[in-house]
């Protein structure tokens, strides 16, 4: 979706604390792929696991790391993962559902084309474009 839409919309992937680690709830997946870790310790642990993350899922993205005292992700409850659009206006479009189950990458991309469409439609309209 990034790649789709990066030239026409901003895009933010905020890392937050971690889901499965191992002084946490640790699952079996995560340790047959040898990811074993704690809880970041600190925001420059935090910061070089969000490095990790976005490396290994080969994100492109622009990325922002959460604060220790999980800011982000407790003002959008992003645990333990979450989509949103923001419309043009500062507003929220979209508040997807938490994930897994409710990690829904469609349904956002269809809130973002009909915003699109909106503001293409008003960018034809504005006495600037006749």
């Amino acid at each position: 979706m990034f790649q789709k839409y990066k030239d026409t919309v901003s895009f933010l992937f905020v890392y937050i604390q971690d889901v499965h680690t191992a002084d946490g709830w640790q699952v079996p997946e995560n340790e047959s792929e040898g990811i074993v870790y704690d809880q970041p310790a600190d925001w420059a642990a935090r910061q070089s696991r969000a490095k990790q993350c976005c490396e290994s899922q080969d994100l492109t993205m622009p990325c922002a790391v959460d604060t220790m005292e999980n800011s982000v992700d407790n003002l959008y409850c992003g645990f333990p993962d979450r989509m949103f659009v923001i419309g043009g206006d500062g507003k929220v479009a979209y508040a997807g559902k938490q994930g897994p189950w409710g990690f829904k990458p469609e349904e956002a991309e269809k809130v973002l084309k009909d915003l699109s469409a909106e503001a293409q439609k008003i960018a034809v309209d504005s006495p600037a474009q006749r």
